[in-house]
């Protein structure tokens, strides 16, 4: 064996590293970094490069809602508070409203309201009363000046005089007014002056065809007549209307509600908000019982 020779000898060269070979071009396999946004998803969609080999690529595509996303959510927020306020508003009014409706239906004269009435329990007690019942509000012992409480402050005498003066289709009834009055507890220079503010004693206006003294609005005792102008209360007589207008000032304005006096009654019996002028009504009633008092036939 000659010096020098390599065969046989233990010594080891280093190590050559060798690059296995493949056939498809590293950058061909490289990967896109997954993009992390909520409003974008990622997908993986085959995609056909050169030289005939199908490889994975990624790319991204926009959410169908993304793009409404800036007038979706104002839009249903409105629709909550929509909703809410809704609710609030309904519950508030159950809790607010006084009590059943103030319809009355009634088969011969349709639907209307109870103007002068009041509630419905309000109505039937006072017109289902024969007389004067018992008062629920406390009446002051003092009433004060002009109280529709009291005996009778003009005869009956005096009434047919004022009444055949104005040639009133009343007239002769005076008696049947001042009788009422004194069952009633009402002074009937009140009624009188009620009569001649509403239609100078039935000769003008509604209670031409009503009846009535007082040109009450429509109830369900009696029939409904001018609906087209709000409903009048067509009375079966005079003699009727006299009694009905004693019922309604005894047992509900002053028996039910307290009020005893002309500056009491009318803000309730004639309102400004139905087209009336209160104070010029009150002034009318007080100049007119001031004037009979006083034996003057035509204030």
């Amino acid at each position: 064996m000659a010096r020098g020779s390599s065969y046989g000898d233990n010594s080891s060269l280093p190590p050559i590293t060798v690059t296995p070979q493949t056939n498809v071009p590293r950058r061909a396999t490289r990967e896109l970094p997954a993009v992390d946004n909520e409003e974008f998803e990622t997908q993986v969609v085959p995609v056909r490069r050169t030289g005939g080999l199908s490889v994975a690529a990624y790319y991204e595509e926009e959410h169908p809602l993304a793009r409404h996303r800036m007038w979706l959510n104002p839009m249903l927020i409105c629709m909550v508070v929509i909703v809410v306020g809704s609710l609030v508003v309904i519950s508030a009014a159950l809790h607010l409203r006084p009590g059943p409706s103030q319809l009355v239906n009634v088969t011969s004269v349709g639907t209307f309201p109870i103007q002068l009435g009041g509630s419905v329990n309000a109505f039937y007690t006072w017109q289902n009363s024969n007389g004067p019942i018992v008062n629920r509000k406390p009446i002051p012992v003092h009433t004060g000046p002009y109280s529709v409480l009291g005996k009778p402050t003009i005869s009956a005498s005096l009434i047919n005089q004022v009444l055949a003066s104005y040639h009133s289709p009343a007239a002769g009834k005076g008696q049947t007014l001042y009788n009422l009055g004194v069952k009633y507890g009402i002074d009937p220079v009140y009624a009188l002056a009620f009569f001649m503010h509403e239609s100078l004693f039935g000769t003008t206006g509604e209670a031409r065809a009503t009846l009535s003294l007082g040109n009450s609005r429509c109830i369900p005792t009696r029939p409904c007549i001018d609906q087209n102008r709000g409903g009048y209360a067509q009375m079966y007589s005079w003699e009727d209307g006299f009694e009905q207008f004693y019922k309604l000032i005894r047992n509900l304005y002053v028996a039910q509600w307290g009020l005893v006096t002309v500056d009491q009654i009318i803000p309730k019996y004639a309102p400004n908000s139905d087209g009336n002028n209160e104070q010029a009504y009150i002034a009318t009633l007080k100049h007119e019982i001031d004037a009979w008092h006083a034996g003057i036939l035509r204030p």
